[in-house]
Parts: C-alpha cells; sequence; structure tokens
C-alpha cells in the first residue's frame, strides 16, 4: 500500500526531514558563528612587530597604525580582515591593480584593496599615507605626537566617522600602544598565519626584490636580530640600516667591513657629518632614477632629504631637474625622478 501525502507516515517523514535539515542547518551556523575571535590583547601581541618595523620603514607611528589597525579591522575580528586581509579600511582607489573584496559600506557594494597576508595591507596602509599628498602634513608631526597623528588622519578625511580622532586616542591610550614608539621597543616576532609560509621580507606586493630563502620560517631582519646582525631593508632596490644612538662612519665601516669613503659617498654626504638615530643610511650607492616618476616637496624637505627618501643620487636629482648644484627646491615644486 502507497502512502498519501495526507498519510501519518508522510506528514511524520516530512516532520524528521525538516528537523533533520534544520538541525544540520543549525550545526552549519553554529560552527561559522563559533569561530574563535580574536581579543585587542592577542592581535597586539600579534602584529605589534609588523606596526614597529614600518615605523622605522616609513615613519608612521607605531601606535598609530596599531590604532587604527584595531578600530578598523575590530582587532582582526571583521570580515574585511578575516576574508581579505585588509586591516585599514582602504579602498580600491584607481591606482589599485590588485585584487579586490566587495561589501557594502558608506555606498553599496564598494570596492576595497584584498591582500594575500596581514603584512602586505600593513606595509600598503604605509606607503598609502605616505605617497598620498593629502596625508602629507601627518609626517610634520613628531613620531610620539600620536593625538595629533590622529586628528590630522581626521582632518584629511580617511574616515568619516566624526568621533574618529577621540577614539584613535583612547584606544591608544588604553592599550599603552605608545610604548611602541619608543626607539628600540621592538616586540618578539609573531610568525605569519598559519598556512603562510612566506617571510615578511617577501611581502612587499613586488615594490622590493624577493630574498632567497634562509632556512627559516624567520624573515632575515629577525634571524640577524637575534644573531646580533644589523639589519637590513631595501629601498628602491638599494641596501639600507637604521642608523642607531652611538653610531659613526668609523664604527659602521668598521661594522658593515666598508672602506672609510665608502658610506659618506653613497649617502651624499661629508664624512665629518654626524648620524642622527633613526634616519636610513645606505649601504651600497642609490640610484639614478627612482620608482616614483615625481615628488612633490614639502615644507621641511631638501634635496638631500628626497634624495634619501627615494634611493636616488643627489646629483642625479639635480641634473634631473636642471637646478644647480646646493640650490634648494621650492615648497610644493614638483621634482622629477625618473
Amino acid at each position: 500500500m502507497i502512502a498519501s501525502f495526507e498519510s501519518p507516515i508522510c506528514v511524520d517523514f516530512c516532520r524528521m526531514k525538516a528537523f533533520v535539515l534544520s538541525l544540520l542547518l543549525s550545526l552549519c551556523y553554529g560552527g561559522v558563528f563559533a569561530q574563535a575571535r580574536m581579543t585587542t590583547a592577542e592581535y597586539i601581541e600579534k602584529y605589534a612587530w609588523i606596526a614597529v618595523r614600518e615605523m622605522e620603514n616609513w615613519q608612521v607611528p607605531a601606535s598609530v597604525k596599531l590604532g587604527q589597525g584595531i578600530l578598523e579591522s575590530s582587532s582582526g575580528n571583521s570580515p574585511l580582515a578575516r576574508e581579505a586581509n585588509n586591516h585599514f579600511g582602504i579602498k580600491c582607489k584607481k591606482d589599485w591593480t590588485g585584487p579586490t573584496y566587495i561589501q557594502d559600506d558608506d555606498e553599496k557594494d564598494e570596492c576595497f584593496r584584498k591582500y594575500s597576508t596581514v603584512q602586505a595591507s600593513y606595509e600598503d596602509h604605509s606607503q598609502f599615507l605616505r605617497k598620498n599628498q593629502r596625508y602629507a602634513e601627518l609626517f610634520t608631526y613628531a613620531p610620539s605626537d600620536y593625538s595629533s597623528w590622529a586628528h590630522g588622519l581626521k582632518k584629511a578625511g580617511y574616515a568619516t566617522n566624526p568621533k574618529y580622532a577621540p577614539l584613535l586616542i583612547k584606544t591608544i591610550e588604553e592599550n599603552r600602544l605608545f610604548e611602541y614608539d619608543k626607539p628600540g621597543n621592538t616586540p618578539k616576532y609573531q610568525p605569519p598565519q598559519p598556512g603562510n609560509k612566506k617571510t615578511d621580507a617577501a611581502i612587499t606586493q613586488g615594490k622590493n626584490k624577493k630574498r632567497p630563502s634562509n632556512g627559516s620560517d624567520l624573515p632575515d631582519f629577525e634571524l640577524d636580530r637575534q644573531r646580533g646582525k644589523r639589519p637590513t631593508e631595501r629601498n628602491n632596490d638599494v641596501q639600507y640600516i637604521i642608523v642607531k644612538a652611538g653610531d659613526t662612519f668609523e664604527s659602521l665601516s668598521k661594522e658593515l667591513d666598508l672602506m672609510p669613503w665608502q658610506l659618506p659617498k653613497y649617502n651624499d654626504l661629508p664624512r665629518s657629518a654626524a648620524l642622527k638615530p633613526g634616519d636610513r643610511l645606505y649601504i651600497e650607492p642609490k640610484k639614478r632614477k627612482g620608482q616614483e616618476r615625481t615628488h612633490t616637496v614639502k615644507p621641511g624637505e631638501t634635496m638631500l632629504s628626497i634624495s634619501q627618501l627615494h634611493a636616488i643620487k643627489l646629483k642625479r636629482l639635480y641634473s634631473l631637474n636642471s637646478l644647480q648644484q646646493g640650490s634648494q627646491a621650492q615648497s610644493g615644486q614638483i621634482l622629477k625622478l625618473r
């Protein structure tokens, strides 16, 4: 005998089927929502080392970078952070050619930048601020002046929230992020996310050369630090170090096994020049052209500082712009770099 759709047997079967389906859906969604959330303390511990490294390379205060990362990514828990590794809410803009992630924000279906790693997001954030003219004023503030940075970011239009500056300052102070702005306060290295075997030195979206494998999951700069060696980085494919207190041309030449004339020549400086802690010092010749096509002169910049910023020979910079040796460019002037 075949049961009709209205029979008690069929009704019970349909109810059982619906119950099982509901249970499966509950388990599925429960698994998604039960995904462990990262605490703010865990976020800081995991990514502070990147913020400090970016501060050394690009002069964006580590406290500000970490504070923005916490706010913009909800301590790494937002869908944009989890699915696109975008920790700073940076949208695609016209110059973005990489992967994208679409989600609603101020408007529906807005385009956001997508990164292969969190490290790449942190580095792109530094370059986004450093190379965007509307954020130029930020770099006139002291690295320890996180309050001016917070208000400057809001003034420049980084966020639409009218309370963004006080929120950022509160995040920095509540978590004592300003401690990471102090020279030498480098956090212990935290390894990349599970499943990602790229080293930090290679995650630069093609801006710097990839280094050969060193047989370790640690990036070269961390291995060097552990071995007591001076870490090196690259700008415009030119190696440089960060000057420490007490460094002189003489001491660094011995440490790096270079001739006494090389460091001053590579950096377009006289041998008698005093080195300033935190400055970038090239340990090989700078290039004849920069990665960027032009540079807009900011208040306080000199031809030498621009030469150092872009790792381009000072003499070549003068020549490219038909300027007399020793003269200075005016604020707002656009200089050719290639």
